[in-house]
Formats: C-alpha cells, sequence, structure tokens
C-alpha cells in the first residue's frame, strides 16, 4: 500500500521531466533489493509504461531498469542481492508488461531478455535460455541491428541447443547465422560457427565432414582445446563410412604427431594399417565415444558395430582374392546374408571394388584396384608428410 502510495504520488506530481527522471531513478535503486515485493515492481512498472509518463523519460528508467537486472545477474551467486526465484519473476513480468509497447521498447525488452537469458543458462536451462533469446526481435523489429550482434545471437541460440542435445534446432540457427559470417571481422565468432557447425554434422552423424572440419579446427582453436578438437576428428573418421574419402581422412590423421598422444591411436593404426579389428580393441575404443555416438541403428547394431564392419571387410579384400559369405560372416563376425548385403551396398556405393557370385556364395575382389588403392594410398601419404612439414614450418 505504502508504495503503491508512492507510484500514485509521481502521477501527480507536477515537475520537469529531467526532475522525474530523478525521482523515480532514486526510487528504482531502493526497488531492486532482496525486500522487494513482486507487486512494487509491477506497479512502478506500469508507472513508466503509462503514456502519461512520456516516452523519453520511460526509456531512460526502462533502459536503468534493465541494466540493474543486466548486473544482477552477472553477479557471483554469493553476492546477488535478489532471490533467483524472485529475479525470474521479475523479468517475466516487465517482458510481459512491455509487450503491448514493443515497438517503444524494443531495446530495453532485449536486455531484459539477455540477463533473463543468463539466468537460465546458470542454471544449466538451456532450452529456456535459447527460448528467452529467440524471442528478440533481430530480422522484423524496429531497430537497425547491427549484423554483428545478429550473428552473436544466432550463435548463441544454436550453442545453447546444442549443450540440449537438440542438433535439429541448433541447425535452424546455424544456417540463419551463415550469412553473416563472411563479413564479420570478429575472429572469436567466425571460429565459434565453425565450432558449431562441426558439432551439428557429429550430431546429425554425417562424421566424414565433421572429422575433417573438426580436424581443421585443431590448428585454429586455443592450444588448450586443440587436442580435445583433434580427438573429435579422430572417433568421427573412424566412424564415418568405409571408402577413399575416409582412408585419405585417415591417413592424414595417423601422419599428425599429435595424434600418438591421444586414447584412440591404437585404433587409428589398425584401420591405416588395414588390420582386422578384433572385440577388445572395439571395446577399448567404444569407451572414448560420446552417447549420439553410442546410438543403435535401424537393423540394430551400433554405429560403431557398422564402422568396424565395414572396415573388416576393406581389410578382407585386402587379404583374399575371393571368400564365400560363410567365411567372411565368420570373420566380420556377423551372419552371411549381412555380410552379403554388407559387400553388396559397399559395392554398389564405389566403396568395396568387386562382384558377388550368388550361385557359388563368394565375393572376388578386383586386384587391379587393390594396386591402385595402395599406389593412392603411398600419394596421399606423399602429400600428408608435405603439408604436416610446411604446418610446421608456419607454427614455427
Amino acid at each position: 500500500k505504502q508504495m503503491a502510495d508512492r507510484w500514485q504520488s509521481f502521477r501527480n506530481m507536477a515537475a520537469q521531466p529531467a526532475e522525474r527522471v530523478t525521482l523515480l531513478r532514486e526510487a528504482m535503486q531502493g526497488l531492486l533489493s532482496s525486500s522487494v515485493q513482486l507487486d512494487d515492481v509491477r506497479g512502478f512498472l506500469q508507472l513508466l509504461l503509462e503514456e502519461s509518463t512520456g516516452l523519453i523519460v520511460s526509456r531512460q528508467l526502462l533502459s536503468d531498469f534493465a541494466s540493474a537486472l543486466e548486473a544482477e545477474v552477472a553477479k557471483p551467486r554469493d553476492a546477488k542481492g535478489i532471490p533467483t526465484a524472485l529475479f525470474k519473476q521479475i523479468c517475466q513480468t516487465a517482458i510481459d508488461q512491455i509487450q503491448p509497447r514493443l515497438v517503444s521498447f524494443e531495446e530495453q525488452s532485449s536486455v531484459i531478455r539477455r540477463a533473463f537469458a543468463q539466468q537460465y543458462e546458470d542454471e544449466e536451462n538451456w532450452r529456456e535460455a535459447a527460448s528467452m533469446l529467440i524471442g528478440i526481435p533481430l530480422e522484423t523489429g524496429h531497430r537497425n541491428i547491427p549484423d554483428e550482434i545478429k550473428l552473436q545471437t544466432y550463435l548463441k541460440i544454436a550453442a545453447l541447443y546444442l549443450e540440449d542435445g537438440d542438433s535439429v534446432q541448433a541447425d535452424i540457427y546455424v544456417n540463419r547465422a551463415s550469412p553473416l559470417v563472411p563479413t564479420t571481422k570478429n575472429a572469436l565468432l567466425a571460429m565459434q560457427f565453425k565450432v558449431h557447425l562441426a558439432r551439428i554434422q557429429d550430431s546429425k552423424r554425417k562424421f566424414l565432414e565433421a572429422a575433417r572440419r573438426y580436424s581443421e579446427l585443431s590448428y585454429m582453436v586455443e592450444p588448450g582445446e586443440r587436442m580435445v578438437a583433434l580427438a573429435c576428428a579422430l572417433n568421427c573418421a573412424i566412424l564415418a563410412p568405409a571408402g577413399q574419402p575416409r582412408a585419405r581422412l585417415l591417413a592424414a590423421l595417423y601422419k599428425d604427431e599429435r595424434t600418438k598422444e591421444l586414447p584412440s591411436f591404437g585404433m587409428l593404426e589398425s584401420m591405416y594399417l588395414d588390420r582386422i579389428v578384433r572385440q577388445p580393441e572395439v571395446n577399448k575404443f567404444a569407451g572414448n565415444l560420446q552417447e549420439h555416438q553410442k546410438a543403435i541403428t535401424a537393423d540394430g547394431t551400433t554405429i560403431l558395430d557398422r564402422a568396424i564392419v565395414q572396415h573388416n571387410l576393406l581389410a578382407a579384400s585386402r587379404l583374399y582374392n575371393n571368400i564365400a559369405f560363410t567365411e567372411l560372416a565368420t570373420l566380420l563376425q556377423i551372419s552371411p546374408e549381412k555380410a552379403e548385403k554388407t559387400c553388396a551396398q559397399m559395392i554398389q556405393e564405389g566403396r568395396l571394388t568387386g562382384s558377388i557370385d550368388q550361385i557359388t556364395g563368394l565375393v572376388h575382389f578386383t586386384e587391379q584396384a587393390r594396386r591402385e588403392i595402395r599406389a593412392w594410398d603411398g600419394r596421399v601419404h606423399d602429400l600428408s608428410v608435405e603439408v604436416n612439414h610446411v604446418l610446421d614450418f608456419i607454427n614455427e
């Protein structure tokens, strides 16, 4: 009742705008504290948003109010002046009350939304934080917002959705950010875009593309994060569909001296040297994978199982001119029917050179193709060595 009477006294006050701003600012400073009542904040905001208050006064005071909320959320947890639950109620109340006059107070509403999103982020409520930022009018508003701010916001939303495990929504906002990346001079934002893109491709199981991007990032990110990016590149390369593009990437990673320090180097070496990968080695590598990389595919096997079967099939093609599907199935530890289906699919996709004789139950591998593959691997190896020498020279 006391605060309501005070707001009413401001309405009846005959004062110049500058004096009204000073008096209202003093009232606001005492308002945002641990003893604040939500109804008092609501009454203050109602007063500011009335037409009679004047647009100039309202904008100044709402900017101060929004900045105060922004400063509050930035404080360490033990230094906050407003309880978290009350802070969130204040933010939501402010957004709701500004909404009918959003055209006049877009900037103030945006600052409050960012503060509210930060609070949700601090609580690791990623989806609500993203939703709060989505409410900021970047394309449809009446303000001329710099591209840098748009890019920063879109990338932040994408990052929050990635933390929430929603790569579909993250992809939408990375796509919105994409046209703005070439124009930015902010190297950090450009880097964040590449990181988000790699993570999205990883989440969407586009492992070959993700591996390439992670490998590129392993030379670009902060020194402390380079080995993390390289480990992601290695894991994605191993999970990628078997074939020449993957073989070239594995060769480049194998020749990178840094990979020898990674837990998954043993698996990389086996695959690069065309060895048959056994189950104990598979089990050890599986412990380095993220949850989405352990997903079950439509045929009931894991992504890793599929990658190992395809790799071992290619490795077998280096060892045998032909092999019966019953023997191949034993080697691959799958059924003969699945062995034949995998061979047929890889031959059809151009990832395996050979032919199937269903009458005799044999798959024939082409010797000439194996010689060409070995020659190609040798050329790739030489090129990779030269590239690494150039990179070492640049780093020095």
